[in-house]
């Protein structure tokens, strides 16, 4: 009887964030479903080549435009950089698509509250220059040679058939006309709802193990591991120790807020938050697909570099929004289960629940059912039709 009061204790803390993040959730994904219609695949290899000042910034800018899933951001990188972009250039667009997309920041302001949000696209920006330092001091041709190689096997993953389908408008005219054509409504939808499946997984999994941990484990153990008592101790450890979790938790993308907010009510440091957001890249079951990409040096290369500059970037938003004042005195992010009633969160739900309808509806009249059948695919002619 205790264990199934435990599982349902978890399922209601888990439901309940679920219902507190639900609009948000349609409306970040509406939003990034949007730019993503504008923004044409071939735009993207072009604009790669190399890893200049100015590359960097542009890989920044369209990653922010992409997907915001994690696995379909690893594939994703992988076609472009057999396509010929460079590959810092292309690590770059991968950090940006899943770091500092608009959904992501809702998600956090939601849970954990505006200041981790402004921190996301503080830190985000830092951790993207410490990579574009350290592969220019250590990564050597020879290993980028070794990781074109190994690419070019044609090793197919989870999400290349959702990372290479180009789903962007065609047509020409305003932007306003593009999206209130039948084109752009279709592109739009198809865009919201194979974004929705790429991580569907790991925003449940990432409320499940929340709920979990949130319900099952005391305040006192996290106190103690995050040493909570030191203050000092605590943010010089924090953000070492948060992407070691996020390694650890499998769970990437959005499904890593949750967890976050849970480790932050656990004593767990400011920065130390960010650093763990951070490494949905390097949580393991990605870094198998690293090693299978690109070669177990590049992979081990990969993880040393990331965590480097997540751990970095943890300490620069520690220290700047610190010296801000702006750092949040109070640990009340939202986990625990809030009642349901008729308040804004329940209107915002039922008014972006129709909106959901309304694409998923187009998306399966449009032929949506076989571009879920392509996502575990290798639809390599896709990349380079774009």
């Amino acid at each position: 009887m205790r264990l199934v009061d435990a599982v349902g204790h978890a399922l209601e803390v888990a439901g309940g964030m679920t219902w507190q993040i639900l609009w948000s959730l349609i409306l970040g994904f509406s939003l990034s479903a949007v730019v993503q219609a504008l923004v044409r695949r071939g735009t993207v290899e072009r604009l790669l080549g190399n890893h200049s000042v100015g590359t960097i910034s542009r890989a920044t800018g369209l990653g922010m435009a992409s997907s915001s899933c994690s696995y379909a951001a690893v594939a994703l990188a992988r076609g472009l950089f057999r396509k010929g972009a460079d590959f810092t250039a292309v690590m770059v667009f991968e950090i940006a698509s899943t770091n500092l997309v608009i959904e992501l920041g809702i998600i956090m302001a939601l849970l954990l509250g505006w200041q981790f949000t402004v921190a996301e696209f503080v830190g985000g920006p830092i951790m993207i220059v410490a990579i574009a330092v350290l592969f220019r001091l250590f990564l050597r041709n020879k290993l980028v040679t070794d990781a074109r190689r190994q690419a070019d096997r044609g090793i197919a993953g989870s999400m290349e058939g959702h990372a290479a389908m180009d789903m962007s408008v065609r047509a020409q005219g305003s932007l306003w006309s593009r999206l209130t054509s039948a084109e752009g409504f279709t592109s739009v939808s198809h865009v919201f709802v194979m974004e929705w499946a790429a991580v569907i997984r790991d925003v449940v999994v990432g409320l499940l193990i929340a709920g979990a941990l949130g319900a099952w484990v005391p305040d006192s153990f996290w106190q103690h591991l995050f040493l909570s008592g030191h203050p000092l101790l605590a943010k010089i450890w924090g953000p070492l120790l948060g992407p070691v979790i996020s390694v650890f938790a499998f769970v990437c993308s959005i499904g890593n807020v949750p967890l976050a907010a849970v480790l932050w009510n656990g004593g767990i440091s400011f920065g130390g938050v960010i650093a763990f957001i951070f490494a949905d890249l390097i949580i393991l079951p990605i870094l198998v697909i690293y090693r299978k990409y690109y070669g177990t040096a590049m992979a081990l290369f990969v993880l040393a570099t990331f965590y480097v500059a997540m751990v970095f970037a943890g300490y620069a938003v520690e220290l700047l929004f610190g010296a801000a004042g702006i750092v949040p005195t109070t640990r009340n992010a939202t986990v625990l289960s809030p009642s349901i009633s008729w308040n804004y969160t329940t209107y915002l739900n039922i008014a972006f629940l129709v909106l959901a309808g309304a694409l998923v509806w187009r998306f399966f009249r449009t032929g949506g059912s076989m571009m879920l059948k392509m996502m575990g695919g290798n639809p390599e002619p896709a990349i380079g039709s774009m």
